[in-house]
């Protein structure tokens, strides 16, 4: 997360919650790091988020991708 530059494409950043302004500020801030804001809906959702980060930090760790992988939603049109 140092280093959110991977060539042309925008490392995906999920976030969610239940207060609609926080949620803009978080937005920002998150396009200000470098990375592709993703809202990913209510607070709710928290629980599938943090599911999604423990698979990204135990490839990075376990299997030993380290620091250079990173997530993107590919969209069609």
């Amino acid at each position: 997360m140092a280093n959110p530059a991977f060539g042309q494409s925008k490392v995906a950043l999920f976030y969610c919650g239940d207060d609609p302004e926080a949620k803009q500020i978080v937005s920002k801030l998150i396009s200000e790091l470098g990375f592709e804001p993703l809202d990913a809906g209510p607070l709710k959702q928290a629980r599938l988020l943090e599911p999604f980060a423990m698979l990204w930090i135990s490839l990075a760790l376990q299997y030993g991708y380290g620091t250079n992988i990173a997530f993107e939603l590919v969209r069609r049109g």
